[in-house]
C-alpha cells in the first residue's frame, strides 16, 4: 500500500489522463524495477553512493520513465501525467506523511522505560490496538521512538523493529477503514463501517496473536543470549521517572489529522479545481490546508526540549520523499497496466481468482491481492479486485462477505512483505537507521517476511480463505 494514502481517500480526484494499460508492454515497468532494485542492491554494494546520492539516483530513474513517455506519447500527456502524478497523489502523501512525523515527534512518552520482552510486546500490542483508529502511519509515528529508547540499552534490537513494522505498521490496521486506505475506499464504496471489524477481526486476531507470541519468544531468547555474552546495563532503580506524556496538546492534534482526513472522505462536494487537466475537490483542498497548519502548530507550539528528547530530526522525513517521488512517477504504466484488469500485462493474475465455474476463489484473491499490495499501491489493487469480483456492495458484503475479506486481508496483511509496500515501513526503517539501528537491506528483510509471515499466511488461507 504505499502510495494513495492520501489522493485515494479522495472520491474528487479524478485521473488525468488515462493511459490505455491494455497496450503496454511490461517495459514500461523497468524504470520502476529500477527504483526497486536501486534501493534493494545500492546499499548493499555500493553503501556510499547511494547514501550520498539516492535522491539523484531515483530522480535518474523517474527521468528514465518520463523522458521516453513524453517521446512516444507525446509533452502533453507527460505533462498531464506529471502534474496528476504530483498534485493528486504526491503532494496530499507528503503532507499527510509530514503531519503525522511532526505531530507524533511533539509527544515525549517519559518514564524508565527498559526493554524487556514484556513492555517489548506490551507496546506492539498497543501499537496493534490504535492502528485501526489512527491509521497504521499515526500509530507507528507515536510509538517508534519510545520503542527504540527503551531498547537502547540492548545490543540486539533489529527483529525488535522487525516485528513492529509487521504488526503495527500494517496488520494492526486492519478493522476499521481508518486503519489503511484500501479499507477507506472499500468505506466510501458503500461497505459498512464496521463491516471489517465484525468479518476479519478472526483472521487479525489470529495474524497479530501469533506474531506476539511469536515476537515475546524471540525476544526473550535474544535477551538471553545477550545476556550470556555480557549483562546489559541495568537501570538505576533509585531514580525511575514515572510514565507521562509531554507535548500533550499533540494528542489534539492527531485527532485534528485523523478527523480532516475522515472528513476528506466523506465531505461531497461539487466545487472542482481543474489544474492542467488534474481535478482537485475541495475537500481535499481543505484537508491538505488543515493538515499544513496542524503540521505549522505542532511545530511552533512544541517545546524545543520534547523534540531533543525525542531526537527529532528531518533527516528520515526527507529520504521518504525523495524515494517515494521517483516511486509516484515511475509506478504510472504499471498502475495502468494493473487497471486493464484481464486484458492488460497482469491478466493472468486476473483470470487466475475466479474458479472454472465462474465462482470466486477466496484463496487466489487473497494472494492476488497481497502480491501486488506487497510491490505496488495497495488502494488501487483493492479497487481492482474489489471491481473483479463484481463490485457490488451489497453482494461482496453478504454472499462473498468471504472474498471481500480475502481481499481486504491481502491488501493490509502482506503490505508488510517488503519495505515499499506500506508507507510507515520505510518512515520506521528510516527513523531506527537515524537512531543508529542497522536494519536489514531490502532483501534481507524480505528474507524476515518470508521465513515469517508466508508461513502464516498460507495457514491462513487454509483457515479463512478456503
Amino acid at each position: 500500500m504505499a502510495l494513495f494514502i492520501g489522493c485515494c481517500l479522495l472520491p474528487g480526484v479524478a485521473s488525468a489522463a488515462e493511459i490505455d494499460g491494455a497496450s503496454l508492454s511490461l517495459a514500461w515497468g523497468v524504470p520502476f524495477a529500477g527504483v526497486l532494485l536501486s534501493i534493494a542492491v545500492m546499499p548493499l554494494v555500493l553503501p556510499n553512493v547511494w547514501h550520498h546520492h539516492f535522491g539523484k539516483i531515483t530522480a535518474g530513474w523517474a527521468l528514465a520513465f518520463l523522458i521516453p513517455f513524453a517521446a512516444y506519447f507525446g509533452m502533453h500527456a507527460a505533462w498531464v501525467n506529471l502534474v496528476h502524478a504530483l498534485l493528486a497523489e504526491y503532494v496530499p502523501f507528503v503532507i499527510l506523511l509530514t503531519a503525522l512525523y511532526v505531530v507524533a515527534g511533539g509527544i515525549y512518552i517519559r518514564g524508565s522505560l527498559q526493554g524487556t520482552p514484556g513492555l517489548n510486546t506490551a507496546i506492539l500490542a498497543i501499537g496493534a490496538v490504535l492502528a485501526s483508529f489512527m491509521g497504521t502511519t499515526g500509530a507507528s509515528m507515536l510509538l517508534i521512538r519510545p520503542l527504540i529508547r527503551a531498547n537502547a540499552q540492548r545490543s540486539r534490537v533489529v527483529h525488535v523493529i522487525v516485528f513492529f513494522i509487521f504488526i503495527v505498521s500494517n496488520a494492526g490496521g486492519s478493522l476499521t477503514p481508518l486503519g489503511d486506505p484500501p479499507l477507506f475506499l472499500g468505506f466510501l464504496k458503500g461497505v459498512p463501517f464496521a463491516w471489517t471489524l465484525q468479518h476479519i477481526w478472526p483472521d487479525t486476531l489470529f495474524l497479530v496473536g501469533i506474531l506476539l507470541l511469536a515476537f515475546f519468544l524471540l525476544d526473550h531468547w535474544m535477551l538471553r543470549q545477550e545476556q550470556s555474552y555480557g549483562q546489559p546495563a541495568p537501570v538505576d532503580t533509585s531514580a525511575r521517572e514515572r510514565l507521562g506524556f509531554d507535548g500533550k496538546f499533540n494528542f489534539v492534534l492527531l485527532a485534528a489529522v485523523v478527523g480532516l482526513v475522515l472528513m476528506s472522505g466523506m465531505w461531497q462536494s461539487l466545487v472542482v479545481f481543474d489544474i492542467a487537466g488534474t481535478e482537485v475537490g475541495l475537500p481535499g483542498l481543505v484537508r491538505d490546508l488543515g493538515l499544513v497548519l496542524v503540521t505549522v502548530v505542532s511545530l511552533s507550539m512544541t517545546a524545543r526540549r520534547v523534540h531533543e528528547a525525542n531526537q527529532f530530526g528531518w533527516d528520515p522525513m526527507f529520504e521518504v520523499a525523495k524515494l517515494f517521488a521517483g516511486i509516484f512517477l515511475t509506478i504510472i504504466p504499471v498502475i495502468a497496466m494493473l487497471k486493464a484488469g484481464t486484458e492488460g500485462p497482469f491478466g493472468t493474475i486476473v483470470r487466475a481468482v475466479t474458479n472454472p465455474d465462474g465462482s470466486p476463489n477466496p484463496a487466489m484473491y487473497f494472494w492476488a491481492t497481497g502480491v501486488l499490495s506487497s510491490f505496488l499501491d495497495n488502494a488501487p489493487t483493492y479497487l481492482v479486485f474489489f471491481n473483479t469480483a463484481g463490485g457490488d456492495v451489497a453482494h461482496l458484503t453478504t454472499e462473498m462477505a468471504t472474498t471481500l475479506a480475502a481481499i481486504s486481508a491481502g491488501a493490509v496483511f502482506m503490505g508488510a512483505n517488503t519495505y515499499i509496500g506500506n508507507a510507515p515501513n520505510m518512515m520506521v526503517k528510516a527513523i531506527a537507521e537515524d537512531r543508529g539501528v542497522r536494519m536489514p537491506s531490502f532483501f534481507g528483510y524480505m528474507l524476515w517476511s518470508g521465513c515469517i509471515l508466508i508461513p502464516l499466511f498460507v495457514v491462513m488461507t487454509f483457515i479463512f480463505f478456503r
